[in-house]
């Protein structure tokens, strides 16, 4: 079992910053993935960004260069550092954990990115 809470979303400007955080219920160490997906209205969810427990990250096209997932000080939080946001960005932010196969989804917190 693994909760997941996201925080950090909010109202930005186009080419503003913000920093998502996801805090797991347990140490990060014993997940398999960690990774944050969006999802805009009327759109399908979309895979964002991935950190597995050995370090590697992965990228969506549309992020690469701008966004950055990376493990915190804390054993159990990960982190989403989004810079010069595009309206295109907006939409509901999850954060997801694989553990032994079996996927697990935060709540969601929202970002705006106004033009």
């Amino acid at each position: 079992q693994v909760q997941l809470v996201e925080s950090g979303g909010a109202l930005v400007q186009a080419g503003g910053s913000l920093r998502l955080s996801c805090a797991a219920s347990r140490s990060i160490r014993s997940i398999n993935s960690m990774g944050w997906y969006r999802q805009a209205p009327g759109k399908q969810r979309e895979f964002v960004a991935t950190i597995t427990s050995g370090g590697s990250t992965n990228y969506a096209d549309s992020v690469q260069g701008r966004f950055t997932i990376s493990r915190g000080d804390a054993t159990n939080t990960v982190y989403l550092q989004m810079n010069s946001l595009k309206p295109e960005d907006t939409a509901v932010y999850y954060c997801r954990a694989i553990r032994i196969t079996v996927p697990y989804w935060g709540q969601g917190t929202q970002v705006t990115v106004s033009a």
